[in-house]
């Protein structure tokens, strides 16, 4: 059975049918993070996310170029030489920012259950209603990293691209392939993959020229246009 393929640098993530995490799949792929004398994997991990918090805060509030590796430290309550201990620069703070922006998403969907739906339509109509709400939901952290990438060195950037591809892009495809199985779906996969993922984060990014929207009437009218775009009606 076919299952859609969810990766984070270090953890190979699968849903849709099953969820199940494998760890080592990615190594190599770009910079390890574990770096340093420790070796206590969970105790990394725990700082990384002590790390991407902290950054959070202070990056929502004076952007990325202003912040400096000082501001990062302070708002980690971290020394700068216990942070240097778990990143290089910046570039690995904004690599960890992506990479925690991934976890949040699998985790999202995994509590929606959509493992559970068999029938591949319904299953994609309830996919499109949860994504939209974690795109409201998680608002900030999607603006700041869709404008903030740039900025990304070469081989985070790259790792970056290829992390969405698998995760965003890879998902969307999973879902429109089962539903092709069943009732034709209009046009290239590949490109409706990414149509639908592109259109899905319009709340976030043009999200300000709606004023007091969204309401559910506004996600019910989005989840409906991407479903007639792709031939789709449940």
């Amino acid at each position: 059975m076919r299952m859609v393929d969810l990766y984070i640098k270090g953890d190979c993530m699968t849903a849709a049918r099953k969820i199940s995490i494998r760890e080592g799949q990615t190594r190599g792929r770009s910079k390890d993070l574990m770096i340093a004398s420790t070796k206590n994997a969970p105790l990394v991990e725990n700082r990384h996310q002590q790390i991407v918090d902290g950054a959070c805060k202070v990056f929502f509030e004076k952007g990325y170029h202003p912040t400096t590796i000082r501001d990062i430290a302070k708002a980690c309550d971290m020394s700068m030489g216990q942070l240097y201990h778990y990143i290089r620069s910046k570039d690995d703070v904004l690599y960890l920012i992506h990479k925690h922006m991934h976890k949040v998403w699998y985790d999202y969907l995994r509590r929606s259950n959509l493992e559970q739906i068999d029938d591949p339509v319904r299953k994609l109509t309830e996919a499109l209603k949860q994504i939209l709400r974690f795109q409201i939901e998680n608002k900030k952290l999607i603006q700041f990293v869709y404008s903030e990438s740039k900025y990304l060195d070469k081989e985070h950037f790259k790792v970056v691209l290829e992390m969405d591809y698998k995760n965003v892009i890879g998902f969307w495809r999973g879902l429109l392939e089962d539903v092709n199985k069943k009732k034709s779906v209009k046009g290239d996969l590949d490109i409706l993959a990414s149509l639908v993922a592109f259109t899905l984060v319009f709340l976030p990014l043009r999200g300000w020229t709606l004023r007091d929207k969204p309401t559910k009437k506004t996600l019910d009218s989005l989840q409906d246009f991407i479903l007639r775009g792709l031939g789709v009606v449940y």
